[in-house]
């Protein structure tokens, strides 16, 4: 069973372990320190199994070109399993607590870079379908979008662009 919380201020060694082992480079361990630093608001979740950390889910803001000015929309990213535990259902307890902690931000919405067979479960669909595109040249499936608040992405459009910290990968 695993048990999803808040990452805490002593977990930072356990996330980046778990982030290297998932993404075999450093480059997600160095988003999440820039995101830490710099994200605000921001949803950062660990996934304790038998007293370990797990797995790890990060949203950060995104803007939108054509958004109202007061809507909130989060980017899914970086998400990871430790190896040896994926497929068992972390993941979608992780994405699945996120969305609910970014709903409770007051989140219009999600964006995510991701596999697209996996986020359409969580509501995911591909982004172009709203209007939306992504600032890196990326397959249109991958890049999808979930609204929190009903009829979100109907009042979007354009670019999304993701925060500073995204920029060196």
């Amino acid at each position: 069973m695993v048990i999803v919380r808040a990452e805490a201020a002593g977990d930072g060694g356990a996330v980046a372990a778990v982030n290297r082992a998932a993404f075999e480079r450093p480059d997600e361990t160095e988003l999440v320190d820039r995101l830490r630093r710099e994200a605000a608001p921001q949803v950062s979740l660990v996934g304790e199994a038998d007293g370990e950390i797990v797995g790890h889910i990060f949203f950060s803001p995104v803007t939108i070109e054509q958004a109202p000015g007061d809507a909130l929309w989060m980017g899914l990213a970086p998400m990871a399993v430790q190896p040896q535990r994926q497929r068992r259902g972390i993941g979608g307890t992780l994405v699945r607590a996120g969305l609910g902690a970014c709903r409770a931000l007051g989140a219009a919405g999600v964006v995510v870079l991701g596999h697209p067979r996996y986020y359409p479960r969580f509501g995911f669909a591909p982004a172009a379908r709203f209007g939306l595109r992504c600032e890196y040249d990326v397959p249109d499936d991958t890049f999808m979008a979930t609204e929190l608040v009903p009829g979100a992405l109907s009042r979007v459009a354009g670019l999304v662009r993701y925060g500073r910290a995204f920029a060196d990968l």
